[in-house]
């Protein structure tokens, strides 16, 4: 009977924690899309394009410029999530006196089921396939690469030299990354010669150790997708995976929520302490009774602390 009863209380608890869970994304998701101040491409596919948002209130000293804030939106790097569903977190930042730049990139949009049995086990799973290698890549990069011109012509309110990158869960991943391209690979063609000039990252529950997160299964495999599948998952893991490009020599801080269930922090602190294991302090800020959706929604107590993590380095 104890055997019966503590597996009852498992089962409550987790009905719970499945209710609470999706109560946030709902939250997460009610708010209405927000226009952008102005749009650019940086390249030919209609997905090379990002989102400018003027800051709404001057908070620099003086009235000069306004940091500026890259975001890199999430959704397991499937094509069904694009920049759209982050805007209202985007223009929160642009109240919070922030310039924001929400970078569209390619995402996975093959649906797997119609390819056949093989075709879905190649790539670890049923559904959309997550991203597309390389493409995804080459338009982080390329999009990082064109900012600074791009914000000075379609948002002269910014401050590329205040530069800070933050994404969410996938975009987390990509931020990080972003942020380590000088750490590549000699051979790849991401690799810049000098760290970016960045303030710092801000990564939001981000899928940072490819490892740990193929252990918990995160996403259903999207990270081995994301790399093109099981062939080339390991020969691509030094191209992609956050916790193998370190030290970065960029202040970092990853803002987790405990009880995600989406992206455990388990992945947050291998990442730190990955970090750690190559002499880099990364921040890690743990937020109790918060799942992986708060971090984005301008309604949660946890995004108000996003926007302060972000100011942080900003300044």
């Amino acid at each position: 009977m104890p055997d019966d009863a503590a597996a009852r209380a498992a089962a409550v608890a987790r009905a719970a924690a499945e209710a609470r869970a999706a109560a946030e994304e709902e939250s997460a998701f009610s708010h209405p899309a927000v226009d952008p101040d102005a749009a650019a491409r940086y390249g030919d596919d209609p997905d090379q394009v990002i989102d400018f948002y003027a800051p709404r209130v001057s908070v620099s000293p003086g009235g000069g410029l306004a940091p500026l804030v890259v975001v890199l939106h999430g959704g397991a790097w499937r094509a069904p999530y694009d920049r759209r569903h982050v805007t209202p977190f985007a223009d929160f930042l642009a109240r919070r006196g922030f310039a924001v730049a929400n970078v569209e990139y390619r995402r996975g949009a093959v649906s797997l089921p119609a390819q056949g049995a093989a075709a879905r086990g190649a790539a670890g799973g049923a559904g959309p396939v997550a991203g597309r290698w390389p493409e995804t890549f080459d338009d982080v990069a390329a999009a990082m690469d064109a900012l600074p011109a791009l914000v000075r012509e379609f948002l002269p309110q910014a401050d590329p030299r205040r530069m800070v990158v933050t994404g969410h869960s996938a975009g987390g991943h990509l931020a990080l990354w972003a942020a380590a391209r000088h750490l590549l690979p000699a051979d790849a063609a991401w690799r810049i010669d000098r760290p970016a000039p960045l303030r710092g990252v801000v990564a939001l529950a981000p899928i940072a150790d490819f490892t740990v997160a193929d252990k918990l299964d995160v996403c259903d495999g999207a990270f081995r997708q994301l790399l093109g599948g099981d062939a080339g998952f390991t020969a691509r893991l030094p191209y992609a995976d956050p916790a193998l490009l370190l030290p970065t020599g960029i202040a970092t801080t990853l803002v987790q929520g405990r009880t995600d269930t989406v992206v455990p922090e388990a992945v947050a602190e291998a990442y730190a302490d990955a970090a750690a294991k190559a002499g880099e302090v990364v921040g890690l800020t743990l937020l109790e009774d918060v799942g992986h959706f708060p971090l984005i929604d301008p309604a949660a107590d946890a995004c108000a602390v996003v926007a302060e993590e972000i100011a942080q380095l900003a300044w």
